[in-house]
């Protein structure tokens, strides 16, 4: 699928605000499970919002550097 606005600093921006929106959601995924006491369910979010946290870092750093 492509972006409707063709920009690669439009892309990075959108990136990022999914991945941190990403990250957010699957935290609160996370307190979900742990509340319903599923360990499996709660790492797996856990290791799904580190990955989305890494990926927005890497984002706000290309930026950073671009802009």
């Amino acid at each position: 699928m492509s972006s409707p606005i063709k920009d690669k600093d439009f892309d990075m921006v959108s990136t990022l605000y999914h991945a941190s929106q990403g990250a957010h959601l699957c935290s609160q995924y996370s307190r979900d499970a742990e509340s319903n006491s599923d360990q499996d369910a709660k790492a797996f979010f856990d290791r799904v919002a580190s990955q989305y946290s890494d990926i927005a870092q890497e984002a706000k750093r290309l930026l950073r550097d671009k802009l």
